[in-house]
């Protein structure tokens, strides 16, 4: 019994090795297939989110609601965008990206420190984004829907994924805070 216990002391001090991504943790955090640019036009509530780095997952949870709205284009590769937080007062920022596929990238910023693609989802009026920052350093999953409450399998594939990516569990946010109005004052936007 007492070499059996030693085995085991043993070999819990050898490092364990990542295991490779198992095919249904593949499927689930692929790429998005071709993107509808029409259905990425409009507006969409954060439903959950997490963040490889504690710290900003910590201040990822004190928001108390968050937006993103796609404008139409006539670009069948560019695209803007507003996002807006509620932290107490309302915060906007405007970005314009370039879609690569599923892939997209912020215009006039460094692409070898960022990396971002759609992942799939099965829930018909979401987005899931997968932002890389500094060089794979850091994660952020991003859970966005027309609607504030999911149904329960939706919240559940997302969780699988969450898992899959070997990210922290999410903070989901509470679909009874306000939203920050859709039209800001132009004084607001960063």
């Amino acid at each position: 019994m007492l070499f059996l216990s030693c085995v085991i002391a043993i070999l819990s001090l050898i490092p364990v090795s990542k295991a490779a991504p198992s095919e249904a943790c593949e499927e689930l955090v692929r790429p998005s297939d071709q993107l509808d640019l029409q259905h990425l036009a409009g507006r969409r509530a954060l439903v959950a989110g997490s963040v490889s780095n504690i710290s900003y997952l910590q201040l990822f949870a004190e928001r108390d609601s968050a937006t993103i709205h796609f404008a139409n284009s006539t670009s069948e590769s560019k695209l803007s965008y507003t996002r807006s937080k509620r932290v107490d007062k309302c915060y906007y920022s405007s970005n314009n990206i370039s879609l690569d596929g599923s892939n997209f990238t912020y215009d006039g910023k460094d692409k070898s420190n960022f990396s971002a693609y759609f992942v799939h989802t099965s829930c018909n009026d979401c987005l899931l984004m997968l932002m890389t920052v500094d060089s794979g350093k850091r994660q952020h999953f991003y859970f966005f829907s027309r609607r504030r409450q999911l149904e329960q399998t939706e919240m559940d594939e997302f969780i699988a994924q969450v898992e899959c990516l070997g990210l922290p569990p999410p903070v989901v946010m509470d679909a009874t805070k306000d939203l920050c109005p859709e039209n800001p004052s132009t004084e607001e936007i960063n």
